[in-house]
């Protein structure tokens, strides 16, 4: 029975730790999903659809505050929810071109997608 517990004990201990590891990791977006991140990027869907579509100033917006970490901006382009949505990942990638950034990572790879 003791040993029953402390095998208990043991399990609790290590789910409790690995989801602790989980919470506390960061990846390409920091704390966030790049899944989760992608809703913000709704101004934009239309625009990521057709290349001939205008941008908005608030898909710019976004794309200027997201874009500060292109690895984020990336994973987004890759994510489930943009595929979900639609989005054809080699318009997307012209959006920082034609919101007109002069700063944009030109050449940056994402996926086999580079920015214009």
């Amino acid at each position: 029975m003791e040993g029953c517990v402390k095998l208990v004990c043991l399990v609790g201990f290590v789910v409790l730790v690995s989801s602790i590891v989980r919470v506390d990791s960061a990846g390409e977006c920091g704390k966030s999903n790049p899944d989760n991140e992608a809703i913000k990027l709704a101004p934009c869907f239309s625009a990521a659809k057709d290349e001939n579509a205008s941008v908005s100033q608030d898909c710019c917006a976004q794309v200027l505050k997201i874009g500060q970490n292109p690895s984020c901006l990336c994973a987004i382009l890759l994510s489930n929810t943009i595929k979900m949505a639609g989005v054809d990942p080699k318009v997307a990638v012209t959006i920082p071109k034609r919101c007109n950034f002069a700063n944009r990572p030109v050449g940056f790879k994402c996926g086999s997608f580079s920015l214009p």
